[in-house]
């Protein structure tokens, strides 16, 4: 396993990047067969997201699109509870089916605003597409479509997640190391 330090942390391998490419794949091919004719709209969560939704668009067989939406909840190692929205959606929604694309699901409380901002512009369908799930955090209903990992509740960094804007472009993905 490999080891890495991000200022004054340390982390450990989690999930190589041979791992994250597979389930990319996997997820990838069962929205292009889930969706097939349809032109899913594609709503990319900055900043950590946009590692798995390039990565994810890639693998993508059927017509689609992308746009990207900014929140913040998380500051340090821990979430702020408080969501705030930074970037809004520019997009005509109306009878659009739409998919969240999400790093990480962890309370659930981004997920459900989102779904309920997205709500008031009239998408047809609204889906959640998730690089990692934390099912023990979860603290509301919610309704996940597509999850590449379900994880244990540790802090982790790396293909697109941060500590403190540090780490995210590590291609695999760490644990922190309780020291």
């Amino acid at each position: 396993m490999g080891i890495v330090k991000i200022k004054d942390k340390t982390f450990q391998t989690s999930i190589p990047e041979t791992e994250i490419k597979s389930r990319v794949k996997a997820v990838a091919e069962q929205i292009s067969k889930d969706m097939a004719g349809k032109n899913p709209l594609f709503l990319a969560v900055l900043n950590g997201s946009f590692i798995f939704a390039a990565d994810l668009m890639r693998e993508m067989t059927i017509p689609c699109e992308i746009s990207f939406v900014k929140l913040a909840s998380y500051q340090g190692t821990t979430s702020t509870g408080k969501i705030k929205e930074v970037i809004g959606i520019n997009e005509n929604l109306s009878g659009r089916t739409v998919i969240i694309v999400e790093d990480i699901v962890e309370s659930g409380l981004t997920m459900k605003r989102m779904i309920e901002t997205l709500g008031t512009r009239n998408p047809e369908s609204v889906h959640i597409c998730t690089l990692l799930f934390k099912p023990e955090k979860l603290q509301t209903e919610l309704k996940l479509d597509y999850v590449a990992f379900t994880i244990p509740n540790d802090f982790i960094v790396g293909y697109g997640l941060d500590y403190d804007q540090q780490g995210r472009t590590l291609k695999d993905i760490y644990t922190l190391v309780e020291e």
